[in-house]
């Protein structure tokens, strides 16, 4: 698995993990395949930008459902 260099730190660190398996999930559902040592800098902006957009609508969806679940 590639470092991660980003200035982005996760508010729950354990969920890094999950976080990882949603990114393979979702790129095998919009068909694009990461490379195997997880480096996506061979990688077009708009596959990653894809990725990274539907993750954040999976993890908002979840968050609202979470949300409504929390206030019936």
């Amino acid at each position: 698995m590639a470092q991660n260099n980003s200035s982005n730190n996760l508010v729950v660190p354990r969920a890094n993990a999950a976080l990882e398996q949603l990114k393979y999930e979702v790129a095998q559902e919009l068909g694009i395949s990461i490379p195997q040592d997880g480096y996506q800098g061979n990688m077009t902006s708009y596959e990653n930008g894809s990725i990274g957009g539907y993750i954040t609508k999976r993890l908002v969806t979840l968050a609202e459902q979470q949300l409504a679940g929390q206030f019936k």
